[in-house]
């Protein structure tokens, strides 16, 4: 595999000229068809990122694509708009499913990236007679079926769902002849390189292969060169770059203190639309439920909520009626929410990558914004790590007129042994009022015993046959001969 790379380096990005000639370039500049443009006009999308200037023109000349960018930078439409570009020759409106078979198949880790990349991909196709639609699971299998079967000419798709469809063989990939892979990164995080790899083995081997993602790692690098031919690679920022628009800061708390670090935080600085993210399932769950007991609108996403549960929340999140989602990473990855002032990072996270992707949620399309992170003495390893690859030291603060009051900052000794504390917890009943119950007692049973008068008269009768019943030969009773005397 010969990469032919496009690259901009951050001191490109920020030289004045370099601007003025990416403001000048405008999304008509690259032959797109009046659909495409009139769908973008109706977003309101007049000039394209870095990412997206440089990769339209090179997907829509038909070569394979490495395409390395920032989280929030507009890789979606860096891929989607030349994709249907590309399909618009094939473009009907016929009922027949066979005149709609599956040309493009887009590839994404998780459902909630999946949902999004179709969105903005309907919203860019909306005027034109291509039909997408989305599968991932989680859900019922039979609408996507209905769909799948009455014809469509783009898919998006995680890949576990994807090959359940093909095992039920509701979709034909035999016509597939565009494959993105994006957030190819995660996929390998997440250990779908077999699915992956099957999925690639059902496509025609004359195909053009995009793939997008964050960061490209050596796996990612030796997965691209088993299946792209002669790639171009776009890099448009310094792998694992955070963005100049996110201002850093870290705070150091005791562990038991986090949570209401956290509600402080939010409170002291007025904050709405925040994701803050957590390491573990159950910790999102905790910490959302502190949260609502703080008396902040929250909500929790994560691996253990169901589709339904997870869509919802998220929907009521970008309506506003949720305004603090706290998530796991790959619950949030993917999430694409406009003008997010804020992510707060509950736990750091164990790879350091993953600090980079939590981050850029917010800092998107120009804005500003802030990344807090808490941290322990625990976290002190993942915190150099995380420094080192993003080749800078974060802001440490104090955390100003923070009290901790809630029972979690009631600390109890580190290593004290647990019959220590039921003994602890016996020795306080009492000082509680505590009384142990008092039994019952009928005052018939603590009388003297006294025989009746008809037991007094009456004759042991035991005794009596004992005096009068003749001795019994014990031989004859063991079955043994009786002795004559």
């Amino acid at each position: 595999m010969t990469d032919t790379p496009i690259q901009t380096t951050p001191e490109q990005e920020n030289n004045p000229a370099f601007e003025a000639v990416a403001d000048t370039l405008r999304f008509d500049s690259f032959g797109l068809a009046p659909e495409i443009l009139r769908a973008l006009n109706d977003q309101g999308y007049v000039h394209p990122t870095p990412i997206q200037a440089q990769a339209i023109p090179v997907v829509l000349q038909g070569r394979d694509v490495m395409g390395a960018a920032q989280t929030g930078t507009g890789k979606t439409a860096g891929f989607s708009l030349p994709i249907i570009q590309l399909l618009m020759a094939h473009a009907n409106s016929s009922a027949s499913p066979a005149r709609h078979p599956v040309r493009a198949l887009i590839l994404t880790p998780t459902r909630e990236l999946a949902d999004q990349v179709a969105d903005n991909v309907k919203a860019y196709s909306r005027h034109t007679n291509l039909r997408a639609t989305v599968v991932f699971g989680g859900v019922d299998m039979a609408p996507q079926t209905a769909t799948l079967r009455g014809g469509v000419e783009i898919v998006i798709a995680t890949p576990g769902r994807l090959l359940d469809h093909v095992a039920q063989k509701s979709i034909n990939l035999s016509q597939t002849q565009i494959l993105i892979m994006d957030e190819a990164d995660r996929m390998l995080d997440m250990g779908f390189l077999p699915d992956l790899q099957r999925i690639i083995n059902l496509l025609p081997k004359k195909r053009q292969n995009l793939m997008f993602s964050a960061t490209f790692s050596p796996e990612i690098k030796k997965l691209a060169a088993s299946f792209l031919s002669n790639p171009v690679t776009i890099e448009v920022a310094r792998s694992n770059a955070t963005s100049e628009n996110v201002t850093q800061v870290l705070y150091k708390v005791e562990e038991d203190e986090k949570r209401d670090a956290v509600s402080f935080i939010i409170r002291e600085r007025g904050l709405k639309q925040v994701i803050v993210f957590s390491n573990t399932k159950m910790g999102a769950s905790r910490l959302a439920v502190h949260l609502v007991k703080q008396g902040v609108k929250a909500s929790a996403i994560h691996g253990d909520k169901s589709q339904q549960e997870r869509m919802a929340a998220l929907e009521a999140f970008k309506r506003g009626e949720v305004e603090i989602l706290v998530a796991t990473d790959v619950a949030a990855r993917g999430l694409d929410i406009s003008e997010m002032p804020c992510v707060i990072n509950f736990d750091l996270p164990y790879n350091a990558e993953d600090y980079v992707h939590r981050i850029g949620r917010t800092g998107r399309a120009g804005a500003k914004g802030d990344a807090i992170s808490l941290h322990t003495d625990k976290d002190e390893r993942l915190l150099v790590d995380i420094e080192k690859l993003i080749k800078q030291k974060i802001v440490r603060l104090h955390l100003a007129g923070f009290v901790a009051t809630s029972v979690h900052a009631e600390r109890k000794p580190a290593f004290a042994p647990r019959g220590a504390e039921r003994e602890q917890r016996s020795a306080d009943k009492p000082s509680r009022g505590y009384q142990a119950p008092r039994e019952k007692v009928d005052p018939w049973f603590l009388k003297p015993y006294e025989p009746s008068a008809s037991a007094a008269s009456t004759k042991p009768v035991v005794a009596a046959k004992t005096e009068t019943a003749k001795p019994q030969k014990r031989a004859a009773l063991l079955g043994g001969a009786i002795k004559n005397s």
